[in-house]
């Protein structure tokens, strides 16, 4: 049990009504979980307002109610707190109750639209073979050292982010490394962290479902930057223009990496192969299993960050020579025919480009280039027809079909996709509704020594179609297609 006058520290109020030295069980924002003694923050959520449960979080036995708006109607022996933004008092108060976790370790959040995932889950690698205790909250899963959690957002609410981070605590955990996403900076979900450092990776056409423009999508990103630390390090890719913008008003550190531009920490690939890449990091060479020039950049921002964090240069580059791809990133397997199978999320304009542009970057154009790819339901359509025309440009055969059509038509997501296709590029496009089959296609269009990309889903194990989830695993169904046509 502990006081609701601890819990409240830091958190900015208007007003509030009745007792604020009562002791409290635990904190919700959801009314289904309120048991007695419990405090219930009303959240203004994207699907529901929870001001609309606040007589249910009552009826479930909550004693304080953590409002925008306080009821025209008071419950007696119920505390009431109004603040200025619920979602942001939810989260200081999250991390108070859990004894403010992040304080305890060196936290360090990466942000932008691609390498999030990438960066986060090598960093950990990395670390973790350098013989630290380490933390992962990332899109694929979450890590308390060796434990593993389902991950279900790609930053989680900030309740569940503290619990993690107290987890981390209790095992001892030194380093965390955290994607974070425009949504969670935008509903406050990192407010009351301590990060030890930020990363900028680059920025590009997303969530402008969500988002109603691009610079609202820039400014959420850089707001993560304005509030770190002058203790911290805001480490940015400065090839990308918005690297600038986003340390613009930052106390932190400000530490610059590139492969074109000048910057603090620089890379040049001297070798980009299937097998992997050999780079020149500032002054010295280093060879990585992971392929293409996105991923030089990743690896330059996982070298910044380790130097940054107090490991020696040497074994830092040792530690790079060792690591092993994240699932759904570039991933790739060869059958015994020559056939190579590559499974990656791109999910974004840019992401497909940077894949499909290395991929060419390393063929010798005598195979063919077999690209399945498909577009989100519920999602940002303008980047639809973007996707057709770049897979359909660079691909030498390109397979439309469906990603996860959530609660739209598949066949109308796909329209949307073919309306990107150049009139000279119409006789590579077909397509094929049913993933599956799409996959399976691919595996029968294929000859020896042919390239398959499957892009969009990467490490995604289920289809999500009219809200509900289906077993699928791209990496898995095209090695059994594979294997199937090999006999």
């Amino acid at each position: 049990m502990m006081n609701l006058k601890d819990i409240l520290y830091k958190v900015t109020l208007n007003a509030v009504v009745g007792n604020t030295s009562v002791s409290i069980n635990g904190i919700h924002f959801d009314s289904r979980k309120i048991v007695k003694g419990d405090v219930f923050v009303a959240v203004k959520g994207t699907v529901s307002d929870g001001h609309e449960f606040i007589d249910a979080a009552i009826s479930q036995g909550a004693t304080v109610i953590v409002c925008e708006v306080l009821p025209k109607n008071n419950v007696a022996g119920v505390t009431y707190v109004e603040v200025e933004n619920s979602s942001m008092a939810l989260a200081i108060m999250a991390s108070n109750y859990y004894g403010n976790p992040s304080e305890n370790l060196k936290l360090i959040g990466v942000t932008g639209t691609n390498g999030k995932t990438t960066i986060a889950s090598l960093l950990y690698q990395l670390f973790k073979n350098a013989g630290y205790k380490v933390g992962l909250l990332s899109t694929v899963k979450i890590m308390v050292d060796n434990k593993t959690y389902q991950a279900t957002h790609t930053t989680p609410d900030s309740l569940t982010i503290n619990r993690y981070l107290k987890e981390m605590n209790d095992e001892g955990v030194e380093f965390c490394f955290m994607e974070v996403s425009s949504h969670g900076i935008h509903q406050n979900r990192t407010e009351g962290l301590r990060f030890e450092g930020g990363i900028f990776t680059n920025l590009s056409h997303d969530h402008l479902d969500y988002h109603e423009t691009f610079a609202e999508y820039r400014d959420v990103k850089k707001r993560f930057f304005d509030q770190l630390p002058t203790t911290a390090f805001a480490l940015v890719n400065t090839d990308d223009k918005n690297g600038e913008i986003m340390v613009q008003n930052t106390k932190a550190k400000k530490i610059t990496y590139a492969l074109k531009g000048y910057a603090n920490y620089k890379a040049q690939i001297l070798e980009n192969q299937f097998s992997g890449l050999l780079l020149k990091v500032n002054d010295s060479e280093v060879w990585t299993r992971l392929i293409g020039s996105f991923n030089a950049y990743n690896i330059l921002a996982i070298f910044a960050t380790a130097e940054l964090l107090g490991l020696e240069k040497v074994e830092v580059l040792r530690l790079i020579s060792e690591l092993e791809s994240v699932a759904g990133r570039f991933q790739y397997a060869i059958s015994d025919d020559k056939i190579t199978a590559i499974v990656d999320y791109a999910h974004t304009p840019d992401a497909l480009k940077n894949v499909l542009e290395t991929i060419n970057s390393i063929r010798t154009k005598n195979e063919e280039l077999i690209t399945v790819v498909g577009c989100g339901g519920n999602r940002d359509k303008t980047k639809r027809p973007k996707m057709g025309h770049i897979a359909s440009a660079l691909s030498t055969k390109v397979i439309f079909t469906s990603d996860n059509p959530r609660n739209e038509h598949p066949e109308a997501i796909i329209e949307d996709v073919e309306a990107g296709v150049e009139p000279q590029n119409f006789k590579k496009v077909i397509s094929i509704t049913d993933r599956k089959q799409a996959i399976k296609t691919a595996c029968q269009m294929a000859q020896s020594n042919d390239i398959i990309l499957i892009a969009g889903k990467g490490h995604e194990t289920y289809q999500e179609i009219s809200g509900e989830r289906f077993d699928f695993d791209d990496f898995k169904i095209v090695r059994e297609f594979l294997k199937q046509l090999q006999k």
